[in-house]
């Protein structure tokens, strides 16, 4: 079973991404572009350009985890505390 919880680190990248990039182009968006280690234990979030899908990499301890979702209408709001 995965899951996330409010242990978990949470970083999102502020620019749009393309929702093509899969574990390794998602990877090298968090070395080249954050200078730092995709393995760190952190979760990843992504949004695409329209905000209507987002995916979260995470490393978790052995293997990447990525989900992916994509909304049928409406878009993600993006709330910064």
């Amino acid at each position: 079973m995965f899951g996330l919880t409010t242990t978990h680190k949470f970083h999102l990248y502020s620019k749009p991404t393309d929702m093509r990039k899969g574990f390794n182009g998602l990877c090298g968006v968090i070395q080249n572009q954050l200078s730092t280690s995709p393995t760190n234990g952190s979760v990843y979030i992504f949004i695409n350009k329209t905000r209507d899908k987002v995916k979260l990499l995470h490393w978790s301890g052995s293997s990447f985890i990525l989900y992916y979702k994509r909304l049928e209408s409406g878009t993600f709001e993006i709330s910064l505390l």
